[in-house]
């Protein structure tokens, strides 16, 4: 098949709807790499070489496990019986046979369809379910059949709740605390659209660790997370750390950054959040109606990310090619408390 180049930006919107996942196979799997687009007017670094649509072959340092074994099929079964979603399959994370063949899973609560629509996220977008309010409890049970010694919950974003779901959250959490009291409980949590009185209610349920995730740096918010805001996140760590909670977030690399903005960005947390533990990884596309991959940022790469981040202050920081929020956070555990030591 010809190359075609389109270099006028009206041809092509970046906002068109998408499914959460493909359907119907991989109807570009005959024409992958023939057909490039010029987005230099769109693409987010506006720099460099034309981008192309189409799904980008992974490098030889991007390799995940399959998910198999006893172990994984224990977590599974764990999660179906008590009616729960991850984020380990809303969001096809890569980690999931590494994670759950370790007996872990990150919980998701509040639905599986969030009100927002992220240009790197595939959980479902859309209108949700009214919330499950017996969810606590069925997450406090699971989490005490897991017997972890540290837990991640998360959830979609609720913008059609009065309070986003603040209440819930903090019940999930006392539920837990409850039910496994030896489980410490890290809560990746939205930004409440802002309301601090709402993030309280979720400070004052005393999770061991609550993070927030910025995601990307300050000039791609509004591609990258249109319904979010880089100030008002940086608000969501200050008052976290201003709390007494160990705060932590994370950010994606490879969707059209520079090394520049994410040194600027990692300096600039430190600054006027002091959060404590970040976590960086490689964007990889879910599916082609996501944002593309601008580059494949190398291990060498993350190892600096990792070196400079410590020298601002940070005191763990988890970086490289696959680490995502929850990737290893029990050994992220680890490391912190023996730094604080």
């Amino acid at each position: 098949m010809q190359s075609v180049t389109i270099s006028s930006p009206t041809q092509i919107s970046r906002h068109s709807p998408r499914h959460a996942r493909p359907l119907g196979g991989d109807t570009a799997r005959k024409t992958r790499g023939s057909v490039v687009l010029d987005l230099s007017t769109q693409v987010l670094n506006n720099i460099g070489a034309p981008q192309s649509l189409m799904m980008k072959r992974k490098p030889s340092w991007i390799r995940a496990q399959l998910p198999s074994g006893e172990g994984y099929q224990a977590v599974r079964a764990n999660i179906e019986k008590y009616g729960l979603h991850t984020i380990c399959q809303e969001a096809s994370c890569p980690n999931i046979g590494d994670c759950w063949s370790r007996g872990t899973a990150t919980i998701m609560i509040l639905g599986d369809i969030c009100t927002r629509s992220c240009g790197f996220c595939n959980v479902k977008t859309g209108k949700p379910n009214p919330p499950d309010y017996d969810e606590p409890q069925n997450v406090g049970n699971s989490v005490a059949l897991m017997g972890l010694r540290h837990i991640v919950i998360t959830c979609v974003d609720r913008d059609d709740l009065p309070d986003g779901g603040a209440k819930l959250w903090a019940e999930t959490i006392h539920e837990v605390h409850k039910k496994a009291p030896s489980t410490s409980v890290e809560a990746l949590i939205g930004d409440f659209r802002g309301h601090s009185e709402d993030l309280m209610t979720v400070i004052e349920s005393n999770p061991e660790i609550l993070a927030h995730n910025l995601e990307t740096v300050p000039r791609m918010h509004g591609t990258v997370r249109p319904q979010a805001a880089y100030s008002r996140s940086m608000r969501v760590l200050t008052q976290i750390k201003a709390s007494g909670l160990v705060s932590k977030t994370g950010m994606m690399v490879g969707i059209g950054e520079t090394d520049e903005e994410i040194l600027r960005m990692l300096a600039d947390i430190r600054e006027k959040a002091e959060t404590e533990i970040i976590t960086i990884g490689q964007y990889l596309q879910p599916s082609r109606n996501h944002l593309p991959i601008d580059r494949w940022v190398h291990p060498d790469q993350f190892a600096m990310y990792k070196e400079e981040g410590l020298r601002m202050g940070f005191r763990v920081v988890e970086s490289g090619p696959l680490v995502r929020s929850s990737f290893h956070a029990e050994e992220q555990v680890r490391e912190y408390e023996s730094t604080s030591a």
